[in-house]
């Protein structure tokens, strides 16, 4: 090998990521997209004809080969806080008057202005300049890896733009989804028969939560840095706007429409700016971030357990608009509930066109008394899901009915019922078309056995059609009858039928998920899953609902749930038909699990933990052999207290149950990070 080659691609190598940096930080390309791939070809080329050497920080290697397994959970060097919100000028000079006191100076204090960028924050470690870790928020002190994902997002270097970058700094930023870019998946999506996603943020989200990144890179995410959470073997920035410009040496994208005040007043006028030009964006934003922007400054106000006190979140408020409630329809769910909706005569709200809102319930249609005709305040609850928030009942220009509570389904003309606690009127027709088309779209959907494809359109027809009367039909349909229906045609009939093909082989929790059972969400469908490992075993457990009460986070409601599907003749025959079809009904065999040092033990955690959730703790209980109790009784073994135990900690004393800190446990088990 010529070590002409090996420079040849180490300048490729350098060459890509400046261009990179200049597109995607500095939006300031040098060259023509055309040039830009002539230079990723040669690269590409040159790497496949001496794999020797590789490098995973090449521009080349952004996306993965194949889908992970799952997510592992790490801990933040640095605890990611959240901050305060306020949505009021008030407040925000409260804010100030509350810095400057504690400061006990007369010293002048600047803030930076920033965008409040509505995506996912996400924490980037980077090891002598290069990538090593992508970590989402979680719960602030443990987050989800995803650095696989996070590689295959452009905006982000796999290798800082330095000679002598830090022995290790942390980078914070929030990934997002641009408008347009949204709005092109979304087509896609509809176009594939697949649920359109609801807003950016939740798409965002999902992205990075992809176990395949190949799947992740097609989303073209996009980041924005907004801070250095720590630096080590390097000065640290005298300022948070130096901070800023840091990242920007390094590659990293930073909002352009970053502005330093002096003077809350000028605060205070800078977000009217933002609020009249917010939806000239091309990404969501939700209000301003405020920080004090001396550093040192910033070390001497601290922060209280869950925020820091030198910035706050300045959010705008939610935007209302009025219009004309043009009519009110009822629609069918999976579980048979009947949802008034209420049809609008369409208006801009938040950037959109809104032309329908749902109204909750029948009670809530009662208790705010909105009629056919009425003048009606909608919002954008979270900007995201329209709302009615008030009727002006004084504009009511004449006299309109309630709107009747139905006593029939509106789809199958059966018997509609109110829930006996009163909330929900349900149809309790079994073969409710409705029900079933809803029930269909269930199964298939992507937390449960994933058919992509299988969109509410050609769901209708499937069963308008009478080809599906039940899920387990699916596995029925031969590419002739799907091939037959409107916007089908053999392709798209073909590749459907491998996508039900290949959910044969889902996993147990999303076939138990799948089956719809009322109280029953994936969560809960993975905790069975874990527990019985096959759907034998369950529906055998299922007979006692006391033996379903035993396992942990399934409680009396639940368990009767699952009793009452699986003694029931629809739920037995559903089972049965998808075990015909051939869907998988075990769960995959374990892992070796490691050494188990709790093995046999029950432990009880109680009061607020610094290094994990709740639901951490007891996860890893569990993996190491453990069972994670919910209250203290003569059969606990352990008791792990963290701040602010109550009740169960005076128990466990009163049982002489031995108590372990949080420090203690992790050193019992060897997990101490």
């Amino acid at each position: 090998m010529s070590d002409n080659v090996a420079k040849r691609i180490a300048e490729l190598r350098r060459e890509i990521e400046r261009h990179n940096s200049l597109y995607y930080a500095e939006a300031a390309p040098e060259i023509s997209d055309a040039q830009y791939d002539r230079l990723y070809r040669e690269l590409q080329d040159l790497e496949e004809a001496h794999p020797e050497l590789a490098d995973p920080a090449s521009p080349t290697q952004r996306v993965g080969a194949g889908p992970l397994k799952g997510f592992a959970l790490a801990p933040h060097d640095v605890p990611m806080l959240s901050i305060d919100n306020t949505y009021s000028p008030e407040e925000v000079r409260e804010f100030d008057a509350r810095v400057r006191r504690l400061l006990e100076t007369d010293e002048p204090v600047e803030y930076v202005v920033e965008p409040k960028i509505d995506g996912v924050a996400i924490s980037l470690r980077y090891e002598r300049g290069r990538l090593t870790r992508g970590l989402t928020r979680g719960d602030g002190r443990v987050g989800d890896d995803v650095t696989a994902n996070v590689r295959t997002v452009h905006d982000v270097p796999l290798q800082l733009r330095s000679d002598q970058p830090p022995a290790a700094v942390l980078v914070r930023g929030e990934a997002y989804l641009s408008r347009s870019q949204f709005d092109r998946i979304n087509v896609q999506r509809e176009a594939e028969g697949l649920p359109v996603f609801a807003n950016p943020r939740n798409a965002t989200a999902g992205s990075l939560k992809l176990l395949d990144s190949r799947e992740t890179a097609r989303r073209r995410l996009r980041f924005f840095a907004y801070s250095v959470a720590a630096v080590e073997d390097a000065a640290p920035p005298a300022s948070h706007s130096n901070s800023l410009a840091l990242l920007r040496q390094w590659g990293l994208p930073v909002n352009p429409d970053i502005t330093v005040c002096r003077g809350i007043e000028a605060v205070i006028a800078e977000f009217d700016r933002r609020l009249a030009a917010r939806h000239d964006l091309d990404y969501d934003i939700d209000g301003l971030v405020i920080k004090v922007n001396s550093l040192d400054q910033q070390d001497r106000l601290g922060r209280t357990t869950k925020s820091p006190r030198w910035c706050i979140a300045y959010k705008f408020a939610a935007e209302q608009a009025e219009t004309v409630v043009a009519g009110i329809e009822v629609q069918v769910g999976k579980t048979g509930i009947l949802t008034p909706v209420a049809n609008l005569e369409p208006v801009q709200l938040a950037g959109t066109t809104v032309s329908r809102a749902s109204l909750h319930n029948f009670d809530e249609l009662r208790r705010k008394d909105i009629r056919e005709g009425d003048v009606v305040v909608v919002e954008k609850a979270g900007e995201i899901i329209p709302q009615v928030v008030e009727v002006r009942t004084d504009r009511r220009t004449a006299a309109r009915a309630e709107f009747a509570i139905p006593e029939q389904c509106p789809v199958c003309g059966g018997p509609a019922v109110r829930d006996p606690e009163g909330v929900y009127v349900r149809c309790v027709n079994p073969v409710c078309p409705a029900q079933l088309k809803e029930r269909i779209q269930y199964f298939a959907a992507r937390d449960q056995m994933d058919i992509k494809g299988l969109g509410a359109a050609l769901v209708d027809q499937l069963v308008d059609k009478h080809l599906v009367s039940s899920p387990a039909d699916l596995y029925r349909l031969t590419a002739a009858q799907v091939a037959e229906l409107d916007r089908m045609g053999d392709t798209s009939a073909e590749n459907l039928m491998k996508q039900i093909e290949a959910s044969k082989q889902r996993s147990l929790d999303r076939v138990i998920a799948a089956l719809n059972i009322r109280h029953v969400g994936r969560h809960v469908a993975a905790v069975l899953a874990d527990e019985f490992r096959s759907m034998d075993a369950l529906v055998a457990a299922a007979a006692d609902p006391e033996r379903l009460e035993g396992v942990q986070e399934i409680g009396p409601v639940v368990a009767r749930s699952i009793h009452d599907f699986f003694a029931g003749e629809a739920g037995r025959a559903l089972v049965k038909a998808l075990r015909a079809a051939g869907v998988r009904m075990e769960a995959e065999a374990r892992a070796d699990p490691g050494p188990q040092p709790l093995s046999g033990k029950t432990l009880v955690v109680t009061g607020t933990l610094t290094r994990f959730s709740r639901s951490q703790i007891e996860s890893l209980i569990k993996s190491l052999g453990g069972r994670a109790g919910s209250s203290v009784s003569k059969n606990t073994d352990f008791l792990v207290a963290g701040d602010n135990a109550g009740s169960k900690l005076d128990k466990a004393r009163a049982l002489g149950v031995r108590v372990l800190s949080e420090q203690e446990f992790l050193e019992m088990t060897g997990h101490n990070p």
